[in-house]
Formats: structure tokens, C-alpha cells, sequence
């Protein structure tokens, strides 16, 4: 599918979670010949299966990839459903209305903070993740005013400026999914659901909208499902 990275291919750092946007993002920017270094987080998140994911992933293709644990801030962002597994995981559409509580505050500012700091660290301009036109009812950090801003502060926060860039920031889950499958992407190799189960729930805002993005193109999901899932 995708030639391998030349040894003087330019190096770029991607924020890579093991779902299935950044899993897009990680091969849309191999596949443009970048040299990646893909940095997972552990910020005390409900569950690992994502990253547990993306080391498999990585591992499988070869890419540079550190899991970096900064648990030590959970306490800091801990009033989400996504890090507090005493608060009840909302189903239902995804939309603000009904999954704010799975906002984790300031999460990615940290990450990309993280992220820039390595990319300057080893020499890559350019840092990668997986904001989508989807998520700008939701999450304020996946809008197009906060990677502009974002934008604004890499390129003076150190001597070396480094470009973020979003390559989905105006695409929903159909159209990402899409671009993968130009790739010849298999989304089994991902994780997307709120919870950390044997089986993805199917119920949650996360799964319905993968499964949405998967009838709109017409095919079946990879992933295996509780059953009933709605949406299948």
C-alpha cells in the first residue's frame, strides 16, 4: 500500500490515540513519505484499549511509537466520563447536548504542548492530529480557532517553529473514513468506543457515529459489536 519511508525522509511527530481518526491521520501522513514519531498518552483515560491498539499498530508498521504517561495530571482533568469511571458513560447521538461529559478539559492544549516539545526536540516541523469537522460542536480543541491559535503559539514558543496540522479539521467521520478506505485502511486495527469492554457497546455518541460513517459508505464495520448495536 504504501512504499516504505526513505532513511532521509523528513521526520514528523503524529498524536496518535489508537482511534480511528488518528489511526486516518497516521497513515495519510505516512503515505505523503514522512518519517513518524507517533506519541500516545496515558493521561488516565477509563480504559487502554486504545493504546494498546496504536502500540500494535505501530509495532506492526514500524513506526517509532512511545506510550507517555502523565497520569500524574488525572487528578487535574478528572470531571469527564472519559477519566472518571464513577460517572456513568452518556449513549445516545453524538452531539453537545448530549456527550458533554465526555469533555476532558484542556486535553488536547497538553497534548499538542507535548507533542511540540518533541517535534522540536528531534528535529521535525510538523506535528500531526486527529481534529475533525465532527467534533467542533464538542470539543472546543478541535476547532478550526483553536488550531489557528495553537498554530500562532508554535511558531514562537521556541527558537524552531513547527506547523500543526489537522489534514480532517473540515472533514466528518464519513469523509475520514473515506480517505481510508482510498488507503486500503482496515479499521479493525482501531478502537473507538467510550468504554473499555471485550466488545465495542454499539450505544455510546462515539459508536454511533463510526457506525453511521460505515452504512453511509455502504459496508460493514470491522469491529465486533454488542448486540443489538443500534445503527448497524
Amino acid at each position: 500500500m504504501t512504499p516504505s519511508v526513505s532513511p532521509v525522509a523528513t521526520p514528523a511527530v503524529v498524536i496518535y490515540s489508537g482511534g480511528m481518526d488518528s489511526f486516518t491521520v497516521l497513515h495519510r501522513a505516512r503515505h505523503e513519505g514522512y518519517a513518524l514519531h507517533a506519541l500516545s498518552f496515558d493521561y488516565g483515560q477509563r480504559h487502554a484499549r486504545e493504546l494498546e491498539v496504536a502500540a500494535r499498530v505501530c509495532r506492526q508498521l514500524d513506526i517509532e511509537h512511545r506510550i507517555i504517561d502523565i497520569r500524574a495530571i488525572h487528578e487535574l482533568i478528572d470531571h469527564s466520563a472519559l477519566t472518571d469511571t464513577s460517572r456513568p458513560i452518556p449513549e445516545g447521538d453524538y452531539d453537545g447536548d448530549n456527550l458533554s461529559a465526555t469533555v476532558v478539559p484542556n486535553r488536547n492544549m497538553i497534548l499538542l504542548s507535548l507533542a511540540i516539545a518533541h517535534a522540536v526536540n528531534i528535529g521535525a516541523k510538523k506535528v500531526f492530529y486527529g481534529a475533525h469537522g465532527g467534533d467542533h460542536i464538542l470539543y472546543p480543541d478541535c476547532r478550526p480557532e483553536f488550531v489557528d491559535r495553537m498554530n500562532a503559539v508554535a511558531a514562537v514558543a521556541n527558537f524552531e517553529p513547527v506547523d500543526i496540522c489537522a489534514p480532517y479539521l473540515h472533514a466528518d467521520k464519513r469523509a475520514i473514513l473515506g480517505d481510508g478506505l482510498s488507503l486500503g485502511l482496515d479499521y479493525s486495527d482501531t478502537w473507538t468506543c467510550y468504554l473499555g469492554e471485550p466488545l465495542a457497546c454499539g450505544q455510546c455518541g462515539s459508536c454511533k457515529e463510526r457506525l453511521a460513517a460505515f452504512a453511509a459508505h455502504g459496508i460493514a464495520d470491522p469491529l465486533p459489536y454488542r448486540e443489538p448495536a443500534h445503527g448497524r
